[in-house]
């Protein structure tokens, strides 16, 4: 068993200057506000415990993605997270979803489509045949992560179901139970979290339905048992505890559309060139890495996406 050191976490100082709106404001509405990836980073020092975790290493997997950046360290991915039904304090996801049942679970799919049907997570795991991908994870709020994700296509389920001609887009639905997830009572927020693809952006063979990470069953504070990857958007696209998805002819109004319609859009593609009304996304920092490198049009993922934007006008996404 190799061991996998804990990965140094994003300076203090990287979020300073979005902290002090913040402030001003309070906690609930500034992470309302600022929010969709991120709150509490002056805080980053108590993310990571100082220990390490084993685990049992893929002899045949990467150590980097294909730019070189390197893998971010479990500890980091999955104590370093998102997730405000549980809390607005990314340190303390981990341990608020820590109870979190996830056996047994099921996702309806319906709508628009020939073949409507509930899947449990076994039909899911017997269905679909898993394979392992290392995307970036890039947060709208400018840190970003490196993650072999565990998983299928997303195209292969809509395949299954068989959507109609009408089907132009797809909603996706987390489950919504009070008793497990605390921050559900928080009436600050329009509940429950609700995101949303176009068609021919979830048929996309890099749009994933992702199962694990690292080789390992998705833990509760990453999305378990299913969450969407779709890397070349911001992190707060790639929904998290899947418990519905349906087929719908118009464009879904997602979780943060609803919030806060201004400043999140329904793309939320990833573009250096476009900023938050708030913050530059010319750059990033990957979470235990010093400095900021520049951001990637699409995450670094254009060839595979461009052409689906084609007419379209960049600089309108939010």
């Amino acid at each position: 068993m190799k061991k996998i050191p804990s990965s140094e976490i994003t300076p203090k100082n990287v979020y300073k200057n979005r902290r002090t709106f913040m402030k001003q404001a309070g906690v609930i509405a500034g992470a309302a506000v600022l929010g969709a990836c991120g709150v509490n980073l002056d805080d980053a020092s108590t993310v990571l415990p100082k220990d390490t975790v084993q685990l049992t290493p893929d002899p045949n997997r990467a150590a980097t993605d294909e730019f070189g950046t390197a893998l971010t360290s479990f500890q980091a991915v999955t104590n370093y997270n998102n997730f405000y039904e549980f809390s607005l304090r990314k340190e303390a996801v981990a341990k608020e979803a820590a109870n979190f049942v996830t056996e047994p679970w099921t996702v309806e799919i319906d709508g628009l489509v020939n073949k409507p049907m509930t899947l449990s997570m076994d039909d899911i795991y017997k269905q679909f045949e898993e394979e392992e991908r290392i995307y970036r994870l890039r947060c709208v709020e400018t840190w970003a992560m490196v993650i072999p994700w565990l998983g299928f296509p997303l195209r292969k389920l809509i395949e299954m179901v068989e959507p109609k001609s009408e089907a132009k887009y797809i909603r996706f639905q987390t489950v919504y139970d009070e008793e497990q997830m605390p921050n559900l009572s928080n009436s600050y927020f329009m509940w429950p979290y609700v995101e949303g693809l176009r068609m021919d952006e979830a048929m996309n063979d890099l749009t994933l339905l992702s199962t694990g990470l690292y080789g390992e069953r998705l833990l509760p504070q990453n999305g378990a048992p299913l969450r969407l990857v779709v890397p070349w958007k911001y992190g707060f696209k790639s929904i998290k505890s899947i418990a519905k998805i349906q087929f719908v002819e118009e464009m879904p109004v997602s979780f943060w559309m609803a919030q806060n319609s201004h400043e999140y859009g329904f793309y939320a593609n990833v573009n250096p060139s476009v900023s938050h009304p708030r913050w530059s996304q010319a750059t990033e920092q990957y979470v235990g890495q010093n400095g900021r490198v520049g951001t990637r049009l699409f995450n670094g993922y254009e060839e595979e996406v461009a052409h689906l934007y084609d007419g379209m006008d960049l600089t309108k996404w939010y």
